[in-house]
């Protein structure tokens, strides 16, 4: 029998918190990061790499996934956990950022966003229940309600319109979840208001008093300094209730992700690891290191002797350099392993350091080592 979606606050250690989310498909571990599948899969990896980097829970995309294949041929087809053959829980966005950042032709109203395929050119309305429909079709653990996402800088009329645009179609969102009626599955949230503090508290306070699962933060990494997106993350996460979950979308780093935490986040979701993993760069304890760079052609060390992932401390550097200079798929493979083996890596450090009351060591010592950076090529 399934469990159905719970959250329990573990332990905290300042703003940085620990705790476990229980899904129908699984339970998860937080802080957590969670690998983006877009299309039903996490490009180049199979289902039993990404688990064997630690990750608990991936994300899958409304936009991607309604155009191609489709929401009901995945259905018909057993539901996405099915389809690519990922036993564990599964979140998917909403689709709205992909609508606002993909689409040339677009057209935003209080009913619905319209828009044309990036694939075959057709109109598309993406209204809020269906955006819930979508989402309880694919079978997702969690869904996450539409909203509009603005790119920064924006003039705030803009920001708040989008704002309170968004609030609306949160509360269309969560009548269509709950008159789906799917027992023990959960429905976040997503405060907006762009870099506007004023803007932001307004929307954390309408979504909590809607009553969700668990509540996002959206609109941030997309165009502003990292210390206006941490302002606006120490302001906005104490707004949001204690005992549910707080997700930061789209985020980000390892910097980023450190810094969050420290600011109360408990779940992240972004491509760079396996965007980045493509393109020769690989994140270590040592900091990002660029394998694209001629410095390791000649370099018989692996990545991280003590790295616990076996293609972090079995390849060597020079394999690693020539791989992503004949751009060869195994390269992009190889990285991407590393990079969500890092990550992973590095939530569970985050997690065994609240839980020992000692984050902040944990913080600064992670820093200072990414700071020193790594030790010359041989």
């Amino acid at each position: 029998m399934t469990e159905p979606f719970s959250f329990e606050l573990v332990a905290s250690d300042g703003g940085a918190r620990r705790g476990e989310m229980v899904t129908p498909h699984g339970r998860v571990q937080t802080p957590a990061f969670m690998p983006v599948g877009t299309q039903g899969t996490v490009k180049g990896l199979a289902p039993d790499d990404i688990r064997e980097t630690g990750a608990e829970i991936v994300l899958g995309n409304t936009y991607h996934l309604m155009l191609r294949p489709g929401a009901e041929r995945i259905a018909a087809l057993g539901g996405l956990h099915s389809f690519m053959n990922w036993p564990l829980p599964i979140l998917t966005d909403s689709g709205g950022f992909q609508v606002m950042s993909l689409s040339d032709l677009r057209k935003v109203s209080d009913r619905a966003v319209t828009f044309r395929s990036h694939l075959d050119g057709a109109m598309v309305e993406l209204t809020p229940e269906r955006a819930i429909e979508i989402q309880a079709l694919l079978g997702a653990d969690i869904a996450m309600q539409l909203d509009e996402c603005l790119k920064l800088p924006a003039a705030r009329e803009e920001i708040t319109r989008a704002m309170q645009l968004s609030l609306r179609w949160a509360e269309r969102c969560k009548k269509a979840f709950e008159s789906n009626a799917r027992k023990g599955y959960a429905l976040f949230g997503i405060v907006q208001g762009g870099d506007d503090l004023e803007l932001r508290t307004e929307s954390a306070r309408a979504l909590t008093g809607m009553g969700f699962h668990g509540y996002a933060i959206g609109g941030l990494a997309v165009g502003e300094p990292q210390e206006v997106m941490l302002k606006i993350v120490a302001e906005t996460a104490p707004m949001l209730p204690t005992e549910h979950p707080r997700y930061l979308m789209g985020v980000g780093t390892p910097h980023d992700l450190i810094e969050a935490v420290a600011r109360g986040i408990d779940m992240f979701d972004c491509v760079l690891p396996t965007r980045n993993g493509r393109h020769g760069m690989a994140f270590t304890r040592f900091g990002a290191i660029n394998l694209a760079n001629a410095r390791h052609a000649n370099d018989a060390r692996p990545l991280d002797a003590e790295s616990p992932h076996p293609a972090a401390c079995t390849f060597s550097r020079a394999y690693l350099h020539h791989l992503t200079k004949a751009n060869e798929m195994l390269g992009a493979v190889l990285l991407s392993t590393i990079n969500l083996a890092y990550y992973q890596s590095l939530m569970g450090g985050m997690r065994e350091a609240i839980a020992a009351r000692r984050f902040a060591e944990f913080r600064d010592s992670t820093i200072a080592q990414w700071e020193r950076g790594d030790l010359p090529a041989l």
